[in-house]
């Protein structure tokens, strides 16, 4: 009896670990804790501060990957089998329903999950430097960025993958949008679909990019932010901490090596200037930062089996280019863009603006393009790095929300008040019968 707790200690003394000396070594023994800090700050493990917006969307891409590489099995990318294929799975394969729900209800919330990291990351100005040397925050929030971008390509691409009527359309909606883009539209949708319509090709290209390229693409630029994060010393709220406390310089120990097998140059900022009282204001990773990533995977996908078990997964008729729904609309996160390509195409006498060049190219490039330069363009001292809504950001701020909400009200008034021919309905008000096409 002994004998088997002294093995079953072996084995998990690293997630519980019962003295400080163990708490350190745990991180360098356990290859799924080495890439966290040994110690970390108070502030940065607060559940207010971050939300663990973060951790919840990599928990998010977990949940994909396991439930996608589930589905793998099961799924033939061709349009002759695509959606009988995916109609197994609803009411032939046992709990495939449930594993298709949860495979899609994972990439809703993470598409959502990982837009509101963005918006907490704006609202705390996480994208400003510290007083620490060597930090590049700004370039952490282009990464941040691009993984949206991803995020919201990765599940675009994935919406075709049924073939079914919502699906089809919706992509063809979308592949429209893109054909507006001046000089190159043409041929980017050209590329997308393999061609000029939506057929084998499309299907197996967007198979490919959603099974293969993209996931490999998405957790490069993770591993690459995640890395950024430890060398830019943590989360900005611990900046604020260090405004309030004495610094002083520490010479790297000899003995010590502070980079990869001592063969790259430099070290962490928090290597260079650190805080007198740094111990009364950190806890030990394990079991602390541990616990509470066990808490928010357990919470994450708690949440997401629910949901994946009371919002069955839509599944249409098989996809049918001679008959168009009425309204055809695109992915819901593409239905402000949808909204927005309708408010922006103004007939004036002969001549008509390009709403698709205008709202689904132009507005959103620029939008894209503000963010990515804002950085480099707040002049707001540090004091205001890791702080929710800092008075010295105030308009930044209100600015950044006005935009978020504009787009949040384009995407309601496109998924619940846009009804056939894309005409604008009252919630009380009844849509028209249309006459059903066979």
């Amino acid at each position: 009896m002994e004998a088997n707790k002294s093995l079953g200690k072996r084995l998990t003394w690293t997630w519980s670990p019962e003295s400080e000396r163990e708490a350190g070594d745990s991180i360098v023994r356990n290859l799924l804790l080495h890439w966290l800090p040994a110690k970390i700050g108070q502030q940065s493990l607060s559940f207010r501060y971050s939300l663990w917006l973060g951790t919840v969307s990599a928990i998010l891409f977990l949940i994909l990957t396991v439930t996608g590489v589930v589905l793998m099995f099961l799924y033939v990318p061709s349009v002759e089998r695509a959606y009988p294929s995916v109609k197994d799975l609803e009411y032939v394969v046992s709990y495939g329903w449930f594993i298709r729900g949860l495979h899609r209800i994972a990439a809703h919330l993470m598409v959502a999950a990982v837009f509101l990291h963005m918006v907490r990351a704006f609202l705390t100005g996480s994208y400003k430097n510290g007083t620490a040397a060597g930090q590049e925050r700004p370039f952490n929030w282009l990464l941040g960025i691009a993984l949206l971008l991803m995020t919201l390509l990765l599940s675009f691409t994935g919406y075709l993958l049924p073939w079914d009527q919502l699906a089809y359309w919706a992509i063809t909606v979308g592949t429209n949008i893109a054909r507006a883009a001046p000089l190159a539209g043409e041929k980017i949708r050209f590329l997308l679909l393999g061609g000029n319509e939506i057929a084998q090709s499309t299907l197996l290209r967007f198979y490919v990019l959603h099974c293969f390229v993209l996931p490999g693409v998405v957790l490069l630029l993770f591993s690459w932010h995640m890395w950024r994060v430890r060398k830019d010393g943590g989360l900005a709220c611990v900046d604020q901490l260090s405004l309030t406390q004495k610094h002083e310089q520490t010479a790297p120990k000899k003995s010590k090596t502070y980079s990869l097998l001592g063969i790259a140059r430099g070290s962490a900022v928090h290597v260079e200037t650190a805080l007198v009282n740094e111990e009364e204001h950190s806890v030990d990773s394990s079991p602390q930062l541990t616990r509470r990533l066990l808490m928010v995977f357990l919470a994450t996908l708690a949440i997401s089996v629910l949901l994946a078990v009371v919002v069955r997964a839509p599944l249409e008729a098989q996809a049918n280019p001679s008959v168009t729904p009425n309204p055809a609309k695109a992915p819901w996160y593409f239905l402000w863009l949808q909204e927005l390509v309708t408010d922006t195409t103004v007939k004036i006498g002969d001549f008509t603006i390009n709403g698709a060049l205008i709202g689904g190219i132009l507005l959103p490039a620029i939008l894209v393009i503000l963010l990515a330069v804002w950085p480099y363009l707040d002049r707001s001292t540090i004091r205001a790095a890791g702080v929710w809504f800092s008075l010295e950001r105030r308009t930044q701020n209100w600015v950044f929300l006005a935009i978020v909400a504009g787009i949040l009200l384009l995407t309601v008034i496109g998924t619940f008040l846009r009804g056939p021919y894309w005409k604008f309905y009252w919630p009380w008000e009844a849509w028209p019968e249309m006459p059903k096409k066979f």
